[in-house]
């Protein structure tokens, strides 16, 4: 959930409401950076929704997991904003153009973070996770909605594994990011699929 990502914070957490508890321990869970993903997409003059992620080795994200009660659980990412992945076709370099000032700003402001603030658990195997989002020096509040889409012992390591997918909508001129707004979507709606291991 840790952009970001927490995912994504982005990451974030995906929680169970039935008795708001999890099949699996409580504990430190990290991110598997092989099955997590941070993708962001953003309206391109009216014609598609253009698309980008973060490189998945740039993604480090915890969970603090309460398996009694996930409401008591948090959520810590951290994205390094200057590993862009635009996948662009020509030889400009546009991953750099994402990450000047016009738009994240992770030349000045590298890190991209996410630290929730409270878990509500909305379903049987969703939350909505506030936390505060740092993008572009700017830090304001932003909603995860997440699902869980397991919790339970990993069938080839064993290891106990958490695994998420989360929402969230940065509107960025919010965030001081006003180049382009018009033509560019204002909202980013960034999605987030993250696997957590526990950590021995």
């Amino acid at each position: 959930m840790r952009l970001l990502l927490a995912a994504a914070a982005s990451l974030g957490l995906a929680t169970a409401a039935s008795a708001q508890t999890l099949d699996v321990p409580s504990g430190t869970y990290v991110v598997d950076p092989t099955h997590t993903s941070i993708l962001w997409k953003v309206n391109h003059l009216g014609f598609s929704n253009y698309t980008g992620t973060f490189a998945r080795d740039a993604i480090d994200a915890t969970i603090t997991l309460d398996a009694s009660d996930v409401a008591n659980s948090s959520v810590s990412v951290t994205v390094n904003g200057q590993e862009v992945e635009t996948l662009h076709p020509a030889a400009k370099d546009f991953n750099a153009e994402i990450e000047s000032e016009m738009f994240i700003n992770s030349d000045a402001h590298p890190q991209i973070t996410f630290t929730s603030s409270s878990i509500e658990v909305t379903g049987d195997n969703t939350a909505n996770i506030t936390g505060e989002l740092t993008l572009a020096g700017q830090t304001h509040p932003l909603v995860l909605e997440t699902t869980l889409n397991g919790a339970k012992d990993h069938p080839m390591s064993g290891n106990p594994t958490i695994g998420i997918s989360a929402t969230g909508v940065v509107k960025r001129s919010e965030w001081g990011v006003t180049s382009l707004v018009g033509p560019i979507g204002d909202d980013v709606v960034v999605e987030i699929q993250g696997e957590f291991l526990l950590q021995n």
